[in-house]
């Protein structure tokens, strides 16, 4: 069927064909040409169109329509046929953008179905910069747009979660069936990742330890065993864990409490004041200078775990209070509001005044970075930060803390109303 125009002549030609026809659908009325065509090449245009093209002619070009008739005249089949055969069949690249467009707009609509779509300012503008990257056309043209709907789930499960965490391999089988769907990679954990960065208005993340928190941001653990929390001196209840921080409490030994523990040892705490630091330092210089006389102690070692959480929520459970501090830098207020703000926790040496005092006896001037955030506690402290451009970091302030866990030490600066 193909007739001479399998020859070396004809390649390029055709190659031109093929692309136009494909580009427009399958439209005969336009032209192709070729830029410095070779002898052989010319000579075959003339003989397809019956005009002559001079040898130094830099660019000959030809009706598809002449290509098409001479291909019927000299095979009995039209430019299509001739194509299909030579190269496999024709693509229809417009009707493939309206199949495109039209699965878009689907998955698009069943995303702003959700109820998060309303709600949540984060979820939409996820959703407008997957679609407008080409995130959303990528998973469509590699037959994976149910993703889409699955992250939805996800993430309307941890907007919904209930106070007891979920462990990763669960969430993804109960959303997907497969355990594995929400592993580091994969196309679904992408998804969810990049909406919870844009929920908690940070990067998106680049280390296990950055995917981890985002995921127990949204109450999903990544692995209970890595979940943990520091603590000091807690007065708790319960079988294995609950007499083993007894047990440490009694010799003032900082303890570390994974999240497995706490779900497998449930503990008790009965209406203890726990104050909690960000940065081990300050619990380590609790140890060193009090020991089993500190009052009790729990540190995020930075951003909160699942596990702290999980331990906050039973200290509050048990009738107790947290009292939280934390640096002063952006990072630390957001960190300290959203404690306050899920535990009810108070203020520790939060304050403005606190703020402005530490500044004045500690000659560090590592600047202010980031976007300012609100101290609902006591805006003073916002503004006072903003002013003065610079991080306070917990561990200079540390004797202030240090005498507050003392036996014979006051809370200062408690007197600020529970947040709520």
């Amino acid at each position: 069927m193909t007739g001479p125009y399998h020859g070396p002549e004809f390649r390029r030609l055709l190659r031109q064909a093929r692309r136009s026809l494909e580009r427009t659908g399958g439209d005969l009325s336009g032209s192709v040409s070729l830029s410095q065509p070779d002898d052989a090449e010319r000579k075959a245009i003339i003989g397809i169109t019956g005009q002559y093209r001079p040898a130094q002619a830099n660019r000959v070009a030809v009706r598809l329509a002449d290509l098409d008739r001479a291909v019927r005249e000299t095979t009995g089949h039209g430019l299509p046929e001739l194509l299909a055969e030579l190269g496999g069949p024709l693509r229809d690249r417009p009707a493939e953008r309206d199949v495109l467009i039209g699965a878009r707009d689907a998955a698009i609509r069943a995303a702003q179905a959700s109820s998060l779509f309303r709600s949540c300012a984060w979820y939409r503008d996820w959703l407008a910069e997957i679609g407008r990257d080409g995130t959303l056309t990528k998973l469509i043209k590699a037959g994976q747009q149910d993703r889409l709907g699955q992250a939805v789930r996800v993430l309307e499960y941890q907007a919904g979660r209930q106070a007891a965490p979920v462990l990763l391999p669960a969430l993804a089988a109960d959303v997907t069936g497969d355990t594995k769907a929400l592993n580091h990679g994969t196309l679904l954990s992408t998804l969810v990742l990049r909406a919870l960065a844009a929920r908690t208005g940070t990067g998106r993340p680049g280390t296990a330890g950055e995917r981890r928190e985002l995921w127990e941001a949204g109450g999903v653990v990544v692995d209970d065993l890595a979940s943990r929390v520091l603590v000091l001196n807690l007065p708790a209840e319960g079988a294995v864990l609950g007499e083993w921080l007894a047990g440490a409490a009694r010799y003032g030994v900082p303890f570390h409490v994974t999240l497995h523990q706490l779900m497998t040892f449930p503990l008790i705490v009965r209406g203890a004041v726990v104050y909690v630091c960000e940065n081990p330092a300050v619990l380590r210089h609790a140890t060193a200078e009090l020991g089993a006389r500190s009052a009790p102690l729990l540190c995020t070692e930075g951003r909160p775990s699942a596990a702290f959480h999980q331990l906050a929520d039973a200290v509050v459970g048990g009738g107790g209070e947290l009292r939280y501090h934390g640096d002063f830098d952006w990072p630390g207020l957001s960190i300290a509001s959203a404690v306050m703000r899920r535990h009810g926790a108070r203020p520790w040496r939060l304050s403005a005044p606190d703020y402005l005092a530490g500044i004045q006896l500690h000659a560090e001037h590592v600047p202010l970075s980031g976007a300012p955030q609100p101290t609902p506690w006591d805006p003073e402290l916002s503004q006072a930060m903003v002013a003065t451009g610079r991080v306070l970091f917990e561990e200079s302030v540390a004797d202030g803390l240090i005498g507050d866990l003392s036996e014979q030490g006051r809370p200062a600066s408690c007197q600020i109303t529970r947040s709520s």
